[in-house]
């Protein structure tokens, strides 16, 4: 287990697919100790996909991230390179993706308040995923030009993206808000901004830690957190 946590951390795989890969692990261990205890590893991984399908009703995408953990685990946890897996297939009737039309998303954001209705449009209107809206930074959100950054998204990878016109009056109405509170904490002798930053960095440089209103436009996420 710890030898897979290490491995994805060099390999500098997100928080969630770290939390997701040990998550598979786990299960398959206890799987193979209470089913499978004299299986050999690629058996045992082919009887814990099969019991997942047959057993479990999980879908295809959940068995194939659950294939991927451990062909993880086996190739760079335990440098035993995992043989192919015949596994049983998901069959389950094809689905039409359900699309919201503009009206039903209309309605939707409607009923939604504050932050939450915030998080919802950055999602819809610049096509965000879920933890990119929830660490989009103040500096990275360019009124002039309507776009946004998304720093470190899927793949470790940087990209711009629209930032619709209709979301200008709402993200800069919760700006001034969270300034508002940040200057507050400030004057209390509080206020260390919420910072994307690398671990240790504020014993390195105690400075980021009180910051005043320059850093808050180069560090501080945008508060919806």
């Amino acid at each position: 287990m710890a030898a897979t946590k290490s491995a994805l951390r060099l390999r500098h795989y997100s928080a969630r697919t770290e939390e997701a890969y040990l998550g598979w692990l786990r299960r398959f261990l206890a799987f193979r100790k209470a089913r499978a205890p004299a299986a050999g590893g690629a058996e045992a991984v082919r009887q814990f996909l099969s019991y997942l399908v047959e057993r479990r009703r999980v879908s295809g995408g959940t068995q194939q991230q659950a294939l991927a953990a451990l062909r993880f685990a086996f190739d760079h946890g335990l440098g035993v390179p995992l043989s192919w897996v015949e596994v049983s297939p998901v069959h389950r009737p094809p689905r039409l993706p359900v699309v919201l039309s503009g009206t039903e998303v209309a309605a939707v954001l409607e009923r939604l308040r504050g932050a939450k209705q915030l998080v919802a449009m950055l999602l819809y209107g610049s096509g965000l995923r879920l933890m990119e809206a929830l660490t989009l930074r103040v500096k990275d959100l360019d009124f002039e030009r309507s776009t946004l950054i998304v720093r470190r998204g899927k793949g470790d990878k940087d990209r711009a993206t629209v930032l619709p016109p209709a979301l200008h009056g709402p993200l800069q109405a919760h700006l001034q808000r969270v300034k508002r509170v940040h200057d507050r904490d400030l004057a209390r002798g509080l206020g260390c901004v919420s910072c994307q930053m690398p671990s240790g960095a504020n014993s390195r440089m105690p400075r980021a830690r009180g910051s005043g209103s320059g850093s808050f436009r180069r560090r501080a996420t945008i508060g919806i957190g």
